[in-house]
């Protein structure tokens, strides 16, 4: 391996009991002043392509992490979700718009983007809240799947550039719609930058790890000190 170990760990449990697990990969450099970055995949159970681009960079970095930075990935946010093949957790709920920020709403559109019976209140994602609370991360990937798109949240246009130059994605500010409870506004209220990685729904399991993951790899270099 180039860079430093590989530490397993979890962030709490989902409603049906089963753990929210990750993996940490440790700068070589010991330093209390090091950056935290965060990858999320699977907030949304049915939308695997996050989920595959986020094993495909467990896979690669085991042998090839050389950044000075710590590095946090969770693979599959939504536990219940994925393993249901559901947007929502177990309960319905859709994660991405029940974080507590300053916009959460009760009112559901549609039972797809169900908030929640308020703001924070599902399991996963009071451990999410509790958990970059404690790392204070200082960029967070999303990882998704809809319409090929970088939708960004605070500074993260040159982390998002660098990733367009692999994938040709526009980069958007703004998603098109509203997204109360989401975690990019949560990260705009933290002062968290958030990049919302909208994989190519239904794309090629090989192309996700031949083209996502290198493309993610080359925009961590963005964030080195």
């Amino acid at each position: 391996m180039t860079g430093s170990a590989v530490n397993s760990f979890v962030i709490g449990k989902s409603h049906l009991g089963l753990e929210i697990s990750g993996f940490e990969f440790r700068a070589r450099e010991k330093s209390k002043c090091l950056k935290n970055i965060l990858i999320l995949g699977g907030v949304h159970g049915d939308e695997v392509e996050g989920v595959i681009a986020s094993f495909g960079l467990i896979t690669f970095l085991r042998d090839h992490f050389d950044y000075q930075f710590n590095l946090f990935i969770v693979p599959q946010f939504n536990t219940d979700g994925v393993l249901a093949r559901t947007r929502g957790n177990i309960r319905g709920v859709d994660l991405n718009r029940n974080l507590p920020t300053k916009d959460w709403s009760p009112h559901i559109a549609t039972p797809r983007y169900h908030p929640g019976e308020k703001a924070n209140s599902e399991l996963e994602n009071q451990a999410l809240v509790r958990f970059i609370a404690e790392k204070e991360f200082h960029f967070i990937y999303s990882l998704h799947s809809w319409k090929p798109m970088l939708n960004i949240n605070g500074n993260a246009r040159r982390v998002a550039e660098a990733i367009q130059k692999h994938t040709s994605y526009i980069i958007e500010e703004n998603i098109g719609y509203p997204t109360p409870g989401s975690l990019g506004q949560y990260g705009v209220e933290k002062e968290i930058p958030v990049l919302t990685y909208e994989i190519e729904r239904g794309l090629d399991f090989k192309n996700i790890l031949n083209i996502h993951v290198p493309a993610i790899c080359e925009s961590l270099k963005i964030l080195e000190p």
